[in-house]
């Protein structure tokens, strides 16, 4: 019998009890002449001549396919039946396909959805007895506006871009709802108030219907409260007042579990499941703050990739050992690179108590159609994740990449900074930084790629002054006409020492030639950064090893290069102190 790839519930933020993984195999095909549409290949009796498991892209060796050559179109299809008790609506989700999906139901036009990275759903007739779900993907490889990350647009990966990741990559399910049901939840704690602020949309909703909260805490009741909804489909919020306050960090991830209930009269319609921690994220004379209490960020880049999955998780405990062995190391946060990470990651990161910064895969050209795009597919990543306490930065800009001309091009800038407004409006309980690297707008950090050697280093960050102006990958910090006001300074990429521990040959920013060299440079460089007096906080490049960049701390399937508890050591040496 075949192991159910993905089988966990994907969507742990937000979960109901009845579910139907549709992950395994699918029937698979290349549409390399792009004659699915005009030949009908969505009719339900068509069947295409491979298979595929999802939810692994075909590039990799867990789709049973490992074929990374360019096929900008594929198809998709299997079967199902629902359960016999499912008398109601019925809804399905994708977790994420990248990068354009089309999806029919027993031959019938379902949804579409643009967007490699985020989540979409649609409510589906299926019939009693067998149904026939048809997907077509359409994923551009050498499209340069569409927001892309890390995936080259050649068909061999080079220098610090990686193979491709096309079509379905994260879990598809269905699940039974009712006439009325929760759609969407927003949970926004306020440890100041004691209290935590929910807003709620129901789909479908009638007058008379009740939304009942329970809110429990170590498993004892803090919380029980019903609120009206409203008979139009907006978005609703109460503020419940919190008798215990529990507050959540890395060394102390306390989490309040909540059930939502909507209800008509004493009948249950829908009920979901949910979590919140009480933190708050915020910034007071230079420092970054953790509830109230300045705090050293020490992070990992880490950028999600998998040997044997790329993009795709293999499994919800690999994603679980990740969050695991970043805090061995002694890390107490990981910026997500170039990555909207999948949610169970964020449910580790949230259970077990890790600091992350979410971060857009970026375009690498501008234009109207690349604006459009990243614009609308961040909003929609910004949305799903807004409930992990862990996610405490938003970066929506990586290193000018998609805006490459912020000096001479009006509108680039005028983007960043839209994207910065774009995203505090959609949340205010987080930091944003405008454009990771060099090349800041308005930014709630400051923050600084920079892979000279440690005696520039040591140099350029005597003074926050000297640091803002510095150029040290020949860009500035600030554009003409910004300028750096007293953020926090965050050293967000550095390092990366190349050491080849494994069968993947490589490079990095320096190299080691043994295991002693390589645990001399990683303290030199790291005692160095905590002893520059402006530095608040820092991400070292990088976690693991990714492909042809060797320059991790572990290896691409995560063997440790030294031992960990030496990268512990240097990490949290009382001597080690930031600032």
């Amino acid at each position: 019998m075949t192991t159910l790839p993905r089988p966990e519930y994907p969507r742990p933020q937000f979960m109901r009890h009845e579910w139907l993984n549709l992950n395994g195999t699918w029937e698979f095909e290349y549409d390399d002449s792009n004659l699915g549409m005009k030949e009908a290949w969505y009719v339900s009796n068509r069947l295409f001549s491979q298979q595929i498991v999802v939810p692994f892209p075909f590039q990799s060796e867990l789709s049973g396919i490992n074929d990374p050559t360019f096929h900008d179109v594929v198809w998709y299809r299997r079967s199902f039946e629902l359960p016999a008790d499912w008398q109601q609506r019925v809804v399905l989700h994708f977790g994420a396909v990248d990068y354009r999906a089309s999806v029919w139901l027993n031959g019938e036009y379902v949804t579409s959805h643009e967007g490699g990275n985020t989540p979409f759903k649609a409510e589906i007739n299926a019939l009693p007895g067998r149904n026939y779900l048809v997907v077509r993907v359409e994923d551009l490889s050498t499209d340069l506006e569409q927001p892309r990350g890390k995936q080259f647009w050649k068909e061999q990966s080079e220098s610090i871009f990686y193979t491709r990741t096309t079509g379905i990559w994260q879990t598809v399910w269905l699940e039974p709802v009712a006439s009325a049901y929760i759609e969407r939840v927003n949970i926004t704690p306020n440890i100041d108030d004691h209290a935590v602020k929910l807003e709620y949309r129901v789909t479908h909703p009638v007058m008379g219907q009740e939304l009942a909260v329970e809110i429990t805490y170590a498993g004892r009741i803090m919380v029980r409260e019903t609120v009206w909804v409203q008979a139009v489909p907006y978005l609703a919020a109460c503020v419940i007042t919190l008798p215990e306050l529990h507050l959540w960090s890395p060394e102390h991830p306390n989490l309040y579990d909540v059930t939502f209930r909507l209800k008509n009269g004493d009948h249950i319609l829908d009920e979901v499941t949910s979590y919140f921690g009480m933190r708050k994220v915020s910034t007071h004379g230079g420092k970054f703050m953790l509830n109230n209490e300045p705090y050293t960020q020490k992070l990992v880049l880490d950028q999600g990739y998998f040997p044997e999955s790329l993009l795709a998780a293999p499994s919800d405990d690999a994603l679980r050992n990740d969050v695991e062995l970043a805090k061995s190391m002694g890390f107490n946060g990981v910026r997500k690179h170039q990555k909207v990470e999948d949610p169970r990651y964020l449910y580790w990161a949230d259970q077990l108590g890790l600091l992350v910064w979410g971060e857009m895969a970026n375009c690498h050209t501008f234009g109207d159609t690349a604006v459009k795009r990243i614009t609308a597919e961040w909003q929609e990543a910004v949305e799903r994740d807004y409930n992990h306490p862990s996610i405490v930065v938003w970066v929506p800009l990586n290193e000018s990449w998609g805006v490459p001309h912020l000096t001479t091009d009006k509108r680039q800038p005028d983007h960043s900074m839209a994207l910065v407004y774009l995203t505090r409006s959609l949340d205010q309980s987080r930091l944003v930084v405008s454009n990771d690297g060099w090349e800041h707008t308005h930014s709630d950090l400051c923050t600084i790629h920079d892979y000279t050697d440690n005696k520039d280093i040591a140099k350029r960050y005597k003074t926050s002054s000297r640091a803002a102006a510095s150029k040290p990958a020949n860009r500035v910090i600030y554009l003409p006409g910004y300028a750096y006001h007293g953020e926090p300074l965050i050293l967000s990429e550095f390092g990366g020492i190349a050491f080849k521990q494994s069968k993947w040959d490589g490079w990095g920013y320096s190299s080691a030639e043994d295991a002693g060299e390589f645990t001399r440079r990683y303290r030199e460089v790291m005692e160095l950064v905590f002893s520059l007096p402006v530095i608040d906080g820092y991400c070292y490049t990088q976690f693991c090893d990714v492909e042809q960049e060797i320059n991790g701390l572990l290896t691409y399937d995560r063997k440790p290069k030294i031992d960990l508890a030496i990268i512990r050591a240097i990490n949290e040496d009382e001597k080690l102190v930031v600032g």
